[in-house]
């Protein structure tokens, strides 16, 4: 009879990936990263259990989106204060923090309790071609 094996957290191995944004439609790239943040593409992936790689997204200002959405789609965070809601265009945010549009697309895309916040931590989104993580040694993710 067989049996179903858990890996335990000194069994996971965890791999760094690279992700070049350029030119990238953001629904498409986001699903690609959070499907690695969370390990699925692993044959050993538990669903209760943070099994998945690191990401590191390069080139964030140059995603692009579909149709009308670069100068229809809004983004909103409240202060928490009374009348406190601020919103903005993606085009406005794009040229402010592009990191932030990506990681607010894998976000949504993540389990929303404890096991997605600590999967969340593990992507490191950057504006431009560099990044500080080279020492890992990351591999280019076939996209």
């Amino acid at each position: 009879m067989n049996k179903t094996i858990t890996p335990s957290l000194e069994t996971i191995e965890r791999n760094w990936f690279l992700v070049d944004a350029k030119d990238k439609t953001l629904g498409r790239l986001a699903t690609e990263i959070a499907t690695v943040l969370r390990g699925k593409n692993k044959p050993t992936y538990t669903p209760h259990l943070d099994t998945g790689d690191f990401v590191i997204v390069v080139n964030a200002e140059k995603v692009e989106v579909t149709g009308k959405k670069a100068s229809q789609k809004l983004y909103r965070r409240h202060s928490g204060r009374p009348g406190g809601m601020k919103i903005e265009k993606f085009e406005s945010l794009q040229e402010r923090i592009p990191e932030r549009i990506i990681e607010q697309a894998v976000k949504g895309m993540l389990p929303h309790n404890s096991l997605g916040r600590q999967q969340f931590k593990k992507l490191k989104v950057y504006k431009g071609a560099d990044h500080p993580h080279a020492a890992q040694n990351p591999v280019l993710l076939n996209s």
